[in-house]
């Protein structure tokens, strides 16, 4: 009887390879879409995930650095909206990949496509870090609206749906309660 022949289980941790599917390009899926109705969602699904990742980063940041006497409050909502942005990158990007495209991966990469305004690198006011968030989300609904309806129109409604339900409608609620702590009502009356 003849030995199998040893398998070499070493890693190879400096391995490279060729890029086997370029960024913007579609391959194709029997999903019963046009190859050019996925281009253009995968290409707005694209821009909607590197503003969400920038958005996420934002929400972060500012969980980090919250003062003041509504610190805990804002510290844990921020920190609860930050998850929810998240799972909203995690299920863009994977609708972009089920489309066949490539999904925005590297935050550098997001950092070259979004729209969402870069902060200072410091500390800002409470109101300001609030305002900036909702700045974001404005950005995002605008173009999320604009995606939803460009892609419904060219038949891709499983996209239109992703858009509505969690970039919209999600959206919709963190401005909601953004917009509630910049109401100018002092925390004590005299």
């Amino acid at each position: 009887m003849t030995a199998p022949p040893a398998v070499d289980t070493r890693p190879l941790p400096h391995r490279r390879g060729p890029e086997v599917q370029a960024f913007d390009s579609v391959h194709h899926l029997p999903l019963g879409l046009p190859h050019e109705t996925r281009t253009y969602s995968c290409r707005r699904l694209n821009r909607l995930l590197a503003d969400t990742q920038m958005l996420y980063a934002l929400y972060k940041k500012h969980h980090w650095l919250m003062r003041g006497p509504t610190f805990h409050q804002l510290h844990l909502l921020l920190d609860r909206h930050a998850e929810q942005q998240l799972a909203i990158v995690d299920l863009l990007a994977e609708r972009v990949q089920s489309l066949g495209g490539v999904a925005v991966g590297d935050p550098r990469h997001a950092a070259e496509l979004t729209r969402v305004p870069r902060p200072p690198d410091g500390v800002e006011e409470v109101p300001a870090m609030l305002a900036r968030l909702l700045q974001a989300h404005e950005t995002i609904l605008l173009d999320a609206r604009d995606a939803a309806r460009g892609v419904a129109e060219r038949g891709d409604i499983g996209s239109e749906d992703l858009v509505v339900s969690e970039v919209v409608r999600g959206g919709e609620t963190h401005v909601w309660f953004l917009a509630a702590h910049l109401v100018d009502t002092p925390l004590t009356r005299a």
